[in-house]
């Protein structure tokens, strides 16, 4: 933190006894999911609802406990974050402070024609709400009961909704975005006294009776909702998120063995699935999920094609099956930690045998979004980074990469691209009007640190333009910031945060170090008021 508080300020506290259940675990330290690092923190408080049988009752009783949560923060002078499905690489959302568990805050409900805005023209059965600690996995299956589906999502279903669209998650739907462009409402805990209902001016949803319902101040405004989308846990408590869903559907799904060269290569850089000789499963239907997975050691230089195409939901199809533990949709996280530490010389035999066994090629499998990406786990430990590139730079990066493996490698891991639609996020790494998201994951080692470093590095050399995924590993400092995410870009979401939280105090309560080395946290002696 840049300086502590001079002065504190004490708010009476919301309620002396919580009604929602909070367990103070005495933790010290906190390990994440991945094992990359080590916390040191003041506790761990796992969060849990009353049961009472009244949703709305209960979700409104946690509302004002987490309130009184912030306040005894606000009076010890330290720090909050909270946690999701713990399934990020780096620390942000780490602190040394207090950690808020929140996956058993799970509720979720769907509203009515009366909770939607008269501005809004569209079906209630359209969004369903979510609290935040809901996994992936339990909104798809709580979603088909009603017929409806997520429109993406990332591979991993056991990461929470918020702590997904928070850091920016994403697929590979091309066409539609990442998690955070689904979501249309945020219901935010913001301070001690005060909580908001937040939307875009352009695209009103909800109704006031339903923001009276949550007892939330309504707030209008395109700029602080982008703002607030990918906020990384650092514009208050994101309590409960809108999502906006599609009717139930089915994947048909393929996976490919094709060769790689030109028209690949080109295909790969223009998504012009209407002009490519690469022999799809329809043609020149555009899918709406693509990827390639490269790997480098293939001696028959061939590459892998994920292509999904959207169809209508039916009963007469037969789910997918796991395969040797791994489900259709799985990425190289959920298997590539089964590389164990290796001599660089058995590197290249030791990718091609496990690529061979866990991403084996498939054809004509069908399955809802929740069952082609139905994975909650890695298998081992796993490192992952994840940079967001215009379209048009894909091939110069792959070069790049292929080069630096045969040059300054091996890399014991796979390279993946994925692509989705832009995100109107003000900090969104998929900022690219269609951002192609090239993943290296790897073992978890020193030489996979290394050849991380090394790429980034190139690419800051070479002046490509590209973004960090913020939940995996990456290389920034407050300078990086701006020129990747541009300064534009970083002032509108500083002064949203502002504007969004209002209490400097309450500011300095979900303020991280991470966000203080990035030139994130705006707090400067100045703001602290007595």
């Amino acid at each position: 933190m840049r300086e502590a508080l001079r002065t504190r300020r004490f708010y009476p506290l919301t309620q002396t006894n919580p009604t929602m259940i909070i367990h103070k675990t005495g933790n010290k330290k906190w390990i994440n999911r991945h094992e990359t690092f080590e916390q040191p923190i003041s506790d761990l408080y796992d969060l849990a609802n009353r049961d009472t049988g009244d949703v709305l009752a209960d979700y409104n009783d946690t509302t004002t406990s987490i309130q009184g949560i912030i306040q005894q923060a606000i009076n010890a002078g330290t720090t909050i974050r909270v946690l999701g499905g713990e399934w990020s690489w780096t620390k942000i959302a780490a602190t040394n402070g207090i950690l808020l568990n929140t996956k058993p805050l799970n509720l979720s409900f769907k509203i009515g024609q009366q909770n939607l805005s008269p501005a809004c023209n569209r079906s209630p059965e359209e969004f369903y709400f979510s609290q935040c600690g809901t996994s992936v996995k339990e909104l798809s299956d709580r979603l088909r009961k009603r017929n409806r589906s997520l429109k993406t999502s990332g591979a991993s279903n056991g990461q929470t909704i918020v702590g997904a669209m928070s850091t920016g998650t994403h697929g590979s739907a091309i066409d539609v975005g990442s998690i955070q462009d689904c979501v249309v409402g945020l219901h935010i805990i913001v301070s001690p006294v005060r909580h908001v209902w937040l939307e875009r001016k352009s695209n009103p949803i909800v109704s006031q009776s339903f923001v009276s319902n949550l007892h939330a101040t309504l707030i209008q405004d395109d700029s602080l909702f982008n703002a607030a989308l990918v906020s990384f846990g650092s514009f208050g408590f994101i309590h409960g998120v809108l999502i906006e869903t599609d009717p139930l559907f089915l994947y048909r799904s393929y996976r490919l063995k094709v060769e790689s060269g030109d028209d690949l290569y080109e295909l790969m850089e223009t998504l012009d699935f209407g002009n490519t000789s690469i022999a799809l499963p329809f043609g020149n239907e555009r899918p709406y999920h693509f990827q390639t997975l490269i790997n480098q050691y293939d001696s028959k230089n061939q590459a892998y094609l994920t292509a999904m195409y959207k169809r209508p939901y039916n009963t007469t199809y037969t789910p997918p099956a796991l395969t040797g533990g791994f489900a259709p949709g799985d990425d190289g996280p959920s298997f590539i930690g089964a590389i164990t530490q290796a001599i660089p010389a058995l590197v290249p035999s030791i990718v091609n045998a496990l690529i061979s066994s866990a991403y084996a090629p498939y054809s004509n499998v069908w399955g809802t979004h929740g069952e082609i990406f139905s994975n909650t786990d890695t298998h081992g430990k796993v490192l992952s980074s994840a940079t967001g590139v215009p379209l048009n730079y894909v091939n110069k990066v792959r070069l790049i990469l292929l080069e630096l493996n045969k040059t300054k490698g091996p890399f014991a891991g796979v390279i993946a691209f994925r692509y989705v639609k832009g995100t109107q996020a003000t900090l969104g790494f998929t900022k690219f009007p269609i951002t192609c998201i090239v993943e290296l994951d790897g073992v978890f080692s020193n030489e996979s640190y290394r050849f991380y470093d090394l790429f980034w590095n190139e690419l800051f050399a070479q002046n490509i333009p590209f973004t960090f995924h913020w939940g995996k590993l990456l290389k920034l400092d407050n300078p990086k910031v701006r020129t990747l995410y541009t300064a534009e870009k970083v002032n509108e979401w500083l002064a949203a945060r502002k504007k969004v939280m209002v209490d400097p105090l309450s500011m300095r309560v979900f303020t991280n170090d991470l966000m203080v080395e990035w030139g994130l946290d705006t707090l400067v002696s100045e703001d602290v008021v007595a």
